[in-house]
């Protein structure tokens, strides 16, 4: 089977590199020549690989900047995912498109199911909710996975801003009214390979799945364990986790308005294929581990804070 992988150097894209290749082989065209904002160009790509397999895992995810200008995040999320499915559905070929948690409002107390109807907040996540409606348009087939709060060893995201200013700050302020799971791109991969086994077999049908770890946090409950975690593996920080305040959404005003409430339940995903998807601490942890075996000023046999 060959599977074209557009997104490769990203937080999932660079984890999928590693668990799509049992399932056949992977082409991971570099950005210049997958730019998804080139909608000819794509199609191009497309016909030419006349891949297997299509997943896409790239994106645009400039929350704040697709707030002022939303034209880069409609065209990447949405436009282009228009394309893909109109390849795929021509073509007869299996789409795998990422999406996310911003596509509800966050008003709902509990976690967010499929079935529930999406009502994004900003522009970023109405760009990612035009792409799902675009496959579901199409009448391809395709497995859409939501997920939630990504990080990584790999890249840029929260986890690794806040090891930075750790380094460099005494105190910090971290909000703590939104909530969601943390989710590494390494348990994403690892779950989205074994979607497409079981997809292969019959066994998990075309559609909609919620992707994420179990539990949930804050960003401030987020942040301090990422502190106090780093500090136990001896990465020389300056910030302490009982000097992480936490704050109010409306102390720390962004562009785009974000969701309280993230969750989304799982459970449709973790049934079809029989898991039980691990608590979000856990991955972290071992996210953590690793940026700390390569961290600059590492302490040998740091304390435990």
């Amino acid at each position: 089977m060959k599977i074209l992988l557009l997104g490769a150097t990203g937080q999932i894209g660079n984890a999928l590199r590693r668990t799509l290749l049992p399932l056949g082989s992977v082409v991971a065209p570099p950005r210049p020549q997958a730019d998804l904002a080139d909608l000819g160009g794509l199609q191009a790509l497309l016909r030419a690989q006349a891949p297997d397999l299509i997943v896409n895992a790239a994106a645009y995810t400039a929350v704040d900047p697709a707030q002022a200008d939303p034209a880069p995040a409609r065209r990447v999320n949405g436009e282009a995912v228009a394309v893909m499915a109109a390849h795929a559905h021509t073509s007869g070929t299996l789409l795998v498109h990422f999406s996310t948690d911003y596509v509800f409002d966050g008003a709902k107390p509990a976690a967010y199911l499929e079935t529930d109807a999406p009502n994004p907040l900003n522009e970023y996540g109405r760009s990612k909710l035009a792409g799902e409606q675009a496959i579901q348009a199409s009448g391809c087939r395709a497995l859409v996975l939501r997920t939630s709060w990504i990080y990584a060893a790999h890249g840029q995201n929260f986890v690794k801003t806040v090891l930075q200013l750790a380094r460099q700050r005494d105190e910090l302020r971290v909000v703590a009214d939104q909530v969601g799971a943390p989710t590494s791109a390494e348990l994403v991969a690892d779950v989205t390979a074994l979607a497409l086994a079981a997809h292969r077999r019959q066994a998990l049908p075309d559609g909609l799945y919620h992707l994420s770890a179990a539990g949930s946090a804050t960003w401030h409950e987020l942040a301090c364990r990422t502190v106090r975690r780093a500090r136990q593996q001896g990465m020389a920080l300056r910030l302490l986790p009982e000097h992480i305040h936490a704050i109010a959404t409306e102390d720390y005003p962004l562009p785009a308005p974000r969701p309280h409430n993230s969750r989304l339940d799982t459970r449709r995903l973790s049934d079809a294929l029989g898991l039980v998807l691990p608590d979000w601490t856990v991955h972290l942890d071992r996210t953590i581990d690793c940026l700390a075996r390569c961290a600059p000023g590492r302490l040998p046999n740091a304390p435990t804070p």
